[in-house]
């Protein structure tokens, strides 16, 4: 006589009770979310630099930090400007991922002061710059999947999640340098 829990037990063998993920949907699902946050990116960091799409070129950024309390702006117009950029085109290629993650998670930390009394909601909330950060972080985490220059690069083609987690407390002391100095 078989008990009900082993009748129960006997009808479960051999019915997948749950279905591996594809891997194949999982790296396009990372692909996806790079070139997304990549291209955001690389373009704010464009209108930073260039002016282009719309943006303030260097000087009207530089400008813009001034009054936002940052010492020497012109410079810090630079330096967000190549964060964004570079870090931008860094996840949409796959290139050394968690620093480019990095570069945009500092870049974001140093928005998100800036805009931090505007509350959660836009039109002056954080919640675009809290999203582009949260997504470059768990880009430096994750690692950018199989379609990625990183995957042919020694040393990187299997992303570790200690290199995302250096990555970003290198991206996060970097940012709290730059609010330290300003005002």
């Amino acid at each position: 006589m078989t008990s009900p829990l082993g009748t129960l037990q006997s009808a479960r063998i051999g019915t997948p009770t749950r279905h591996a993920p594809s891997p194949h949907g999982y790296d396009t699902g990372l692909f996806l979310l790079r070139i997304a946050l990549g291209l955001t990116m690389a373009a704010h960091g464009a209108q930073k630099l260039f002016g282009w799409f719309g943006g303030p070129g260097l000087d009207g950024t530089a400008q813009f930090f001034t009054m936002s309390g940052y010492p020497a702006g012109k410079t810090m117009a630079v330096v967000a400007g190549l964060s964004e950029t570079l870090g931008g085109l860094g996840l949409v290629a796959g290139l050394l991922t968690p620093l480019a993650a990095a570069a945009v998670v500092g870049t974001m930390i140093n928005a998100l002061a800036v805009k931090w009394g505007g509350g959660f909601f836009a039109p002056k909330g954080v919640e675009y710059e809290l999203l582009l950060t949260a997504g470059a972080a768990a880009l430096a985490l994750t690692g950018p999947g199989r379609y990625a220059v990183d995957r042919v690069l020694p040393g990187l083609r299997a992303h570790r999640a200690g290199y995302g987690v250096a990555a970003l407390v290198l991206g996060v002391v970097l940012a709290g340098v730059v609010l330290l100095v300003r005002k």
